[in-house]
């Protein structure tokens, strides 16, 4: 079946591998699913991301983190929508908990956090919380 928010697919399958207590989860491949993923790992919310070759589409295999049992990943907000996109300047970025969470902003120099673009002065889409 079709996804037409593929980002929202990709949040929605690791909040649901992670309430229910999965160790892993497969999502179908994009270059900016990889992006968020190198992010995600980066800011220490997931263990461990890989690329699993097939002859379809390939996928991104997500090994999740757990701490006393519980998720890592309180809370994945998807904020721009295909049918509501939200774009933000560098100094009108959306903190996150008080800079405890992130937001993941996909600029014209890359997908990056929003600690990231307002360091680099840059601005673009809002793709999502994660807290």
């Amino acid at each position: 079946m079709p996804v037409t928010d593929s980002i929202s697919d990709f949040l929605t399958r690791i909040r649901n591998a992670g309430n229910a207590k999965h160790k892993t989860v497969e999502i179908p491949y994009s270059n900016m699913k990889f992006s968020i993923a190198r992010i995600l790992k980066d800011q220490g919310y997931i263990s461990d991301f890989e690329k699993i070759e097939d002859n379809i589409q390939g996928a991104i295999r997500i090994t999740l983190r757990y701490y006393n049992r519980k998720n890592a990943i309180l809370e994945m907000k998807r904020i721009s929508k295909p049918g509501r996109r939200v774009y933000s300047s560098a100094d009108k970025l959306p903190r996150v908990k008080n800079g405890l969470g992130i937001a993941i902003i996909s600029t014209s120099h890359g997908i990056m956090t929003d600690k990231e673009a307002r360091r680099s002065n840059f601005g673009g889409e809002v793709l999502c919380t994660i807290w």
